[in-house]
Formats: C-alpha cells, sequence, structure tokens
C-alpha cells in the first residue's frame, strides 16, 4: 500500500493532504524519514510514525453529513485561530472534512475518516455533481448564462462545461442554481466573478443525489447504509 493512502486509510488527513505531510518530512517508516511519493509499506509490518506519534488504521470508519454554518473554516487547524467546522462535531475520533467550503460558504458537507471515500469525491477524475444556490449581483443575460454552461477561464484554466438555473431574479439581484464537477477553490464565487454577477451568498445544496433535506443549520448527522453505499458507487 502507497504511503499516503495508509495516511488516508488512518483518517490522518486526504491523500493529497497526506502527500504534504509527506514531503514536509515529518512521516517516518520504521524509524526513518520518508519524502518520497512513490514509498509502499506493509500495514502488517511496518511502523508509521508522525511526528513520532504512530499511526494505526482505523477500525471502524465514521461518515458525518454537516449542514455548516458560515463562519467556520474547513480545515482541522488554523494558526488565526478561527472557529472550524470540526468544533461543531462531538466526537472524539479524528475527522477530516471532503473537499472545502470557504469561510462565507455554508451548505452540505462530509466528515470522515474513510481517506478511499474521500479520494473518490474529491479527485477530478471521478466528476462527482455538486450543486450550489447562488445570491448573485444583477440579473444575468442569456450570453452570459451560455458563457457560464461553456466554460469559463479563472485563474489561467477553463473550467469544464457547467449548469446554471435562475430561480428568480429582481433588478438587482439574482437566484442561480448552479452545477459543477469540479472543487477547485472558490469556483463558483470566481465564475459567476467572470461573468460580471459576484456572489453575494452562497450555499451548497448537494452532493450527487445527497442532500440536506431535514438537518437543520449548523447541525450534523451520521450518513446511513443507503447514502453510503450510493456515496461509494459514485
Amino acid at each position: 500500500m502507497r504511503l499516503q493512502k495508509f495516511l488516508a486509510t488512518c483518517g490522518v488527513a486526504s491523500r493529497r493532504k497526506s502527500e504534504e505531510l509527506i514531503k514536509s518530512g515529518i512521516v517516518k517508516v520504521n524509524n526513518k524519514v520518508v519524502t518520497e511519493m512513490g514509498c509502499k509499506i506493509d500495514p502488517q509490518k511496518d511502523k508509521v510514525f508522525i511526528k513520532n506519534e504512530e499511526v494505526k488504521i482505523n477500525e471502524k470508519n465514521i461518515y458525518i453529513l454537516l449542514n455548516k454554518p458560515t463562519g467556520y473554516i474547513t480545515t482541522t487547524s488554523d494558526e488565526l485561530g478561527r472557529r472550524k467546522v470540526t468544533d461543531l462535531i462531538h466526537i472524539s475520533d479524528r475527522l477530516f472534512p471532503v473537499g472545502r467550503l470557504d469561510y462565507n460558504t455554508s451548505g452540505l458537507l462530509i466528515l470522515t475518516n474513510d481517506g478511499d471515500l474521500t479520494f473518490r469525491l474529491t479527485h477530478p477524475k471521478f466528476e462527482v455533481e455538486k450543486t450550489y444556490v447562488a445570491k448573485a449581483r444583477g440579473r444575468l443575460t442569456h450570453n452570459e448564462i451560455q458563457s457560464f454552461k461553456g466554460g469559463l477561464v479563472i485563474d489561467g484554466y477553463l473550467t469544464s462545461p457547467a449548469k446554471l438555473k435562475i430561480i428568480k431574479e429582481n433588478l438587482h439581484n439574482s437566484i442561480i442554481e448552479i452545477k459543477i464537477r469540479e472543487g477547485r477553490n472558490r469556483q463558483v464565487r470566481k465564475m459567476c466573478e467572470a461573468i460580471g454577477h459576484p456572489v453575494i451568498e452562497l450555499k451548497r445544496t448537494a452532493i450527487g443525489n445527497l442532500t440536506l433535506q431535514g438537518l437543520p443549520y449548523g447541525n450534523y448527522r451520521h450518513l446511513n447504509n443507503k447514502e453510503l453505499m450510493y456515496l461509494k458507487g459514485l
């Protein structure tokens, strides 16, 4: 098993974050520092340490669905002392967010210690659809909607085709539903800015067909077996 996959499986962090930990030089295998991505280990024989603390595979995986409020960050630590989404989860096991929602964005967020599921839900090649509802400034024209759907150049790359639907609008603002199959940093906000309609409020309402139905703002619950099987099948 590759070292970064082992760390993710143990619930240390997502696979991408585990790769960053390895590169930083704080991971040891059998008391030898490893910084290369190609390292493979035998979980039955090798011992892995992070900052001299042994890492072991979880006996059980936990899957949480959170209705994230604004004013929380989706990291497990923060040098600025800001509130973290893990502060809302009253579970002793180490969990990490699946993907990210920025500080001012609310809505559906999954937290887990299952690194494999995190990888499948966040890696672009799996194209898992995420749905957002945004309040944006102004009224969108037909050409702006079409350019949004076709993909936009932001931060030097062309986004994949997206979906956009007007829910309602007035003279000053529009409520729009957006569906994307990527998860780049602040992507929805940047796409709306690119067509001249900055986001005022943003909420993620679904991942695939998993929704927030019945879950109050700021609360969380465990995923049921049906939801879990669905996510693993995406």
